[in-house]
């Protein structure tokens, strides 16, 4: 996966989705697990923005956003879900654990 690639599967995952897929935000705000694979990818585009972006002094403002929501956001609405007794799969707790540690990641670099 190269930089753009990723980071235009980011944003589609949270702030400009792409029609007739659903992004990862969305399952958690619908109470839904994440597509199967989806995390995956996520984690990979991640990884791959973080090395893109090693070097660079800056992140472009809709790519931080995203990168807020995917750490902050998705971590609200599993917490919002428990309350409302949804039945998140098991391992989604670390998944979302891994996603925030590799987007601080990416802004460690970034400072």
């Amino acid at each position: 996966m190269d930089f753009d690639t990723a980071r235009r599967f980011l944003l589609a995952q949270t702030i400009a989705p792409v029609p007739g897929q659903t992004p990862f935000l969305n399952c958690l705000q619908m109470g839904m697990a994440p597509v199967p694979g989806q995390v995956t990818s996520i984690l990979l585009a991640l990884k791959t923005v973080a090395q893109a972006l090693q070097s660079e002094p800056s992140i472009e403002r809709s790519l931080g956003f995203a990168l807020f929501l995917l750490a902050y956001e998705s971590r609200q609405l599993y917490l919002h879900g428990q309350t409302q007794n949804v039945d998140w799969p098991p391992l989604l707790d670390e998944d979302l654990t891994r996603i925030a540690e590799a987007v601080r990641q990416i802004w460690a670099s970034a400072a």
